[in-house]
């Protein structure tokens, strides 16, 4: 990588940091598409992940708001997951205007099959990657990402 004297001072970094993350993140979503079966997007395994990750029984606007995306786009991708019966919207209790979004057996074992489906990619990019420094990194990135989640807000 050709020196950036940029970098040298804070928002430098903070770009260059950013610009490798967003890279990161592009070719990670491609090599996942690839191995989703056909019709299934990256968005449609990431809100099924954040079901399972965070929490299900939240709305539909407050997976938009997770996913910083117009209600009507989340809509959207509920349906497709709806339709394949990886979720289902149920009335919400508190507030019958408005559904809850809840994980279906069939949505947990697709999201750990496409977990599995990466095995390949993983075993291949750990003979090239050190593990142990990505446990190293990772709460790092944790506490940025916690940052940046809350200063959305």
């Amino acid at each position: 990588m050709p020196d950036d004297p940029a970098k040298d001072d804070i928002g430098g970094r903070f770009f260059a940091f950013l610009t490798e993350v967003g890279i990161i993140a592009q070719l990670s979503r491609a090599m996942l598409e690839q191995r989703l079966p056909d019709g299934v997007t990256a968005a449609q395994y990431g809100v099924l992940n954040h079901l399972v990750r965070v929490t299900d029984g939240g709305t539909p606007l407050e997976l938009a708001r997770a996913f910083q995306v117009p209600k009507t786009t989340m809509s959207h991708v509920l349906a497709g997951l709806e339709k394949r019966g990886l979720v289902e919207m149920r009335p919400n209790e508190s507030d019958l205007r408005s559904k809850q979004v809840w994980l279906t057996d069939a949505g947990r074992r697709f999201r750990d099959d496409a977990v599995a489906l990466l095995g390949d990619d993983i075993e291949r990019l750990s003979k090239k990657i050190d593990t142990e420094k990505l446990a190293e990194l990772t709460p790092e990135l944790v506490k940025i990402r916690k940052v940046l989640d809350d200063d959305r807000n």
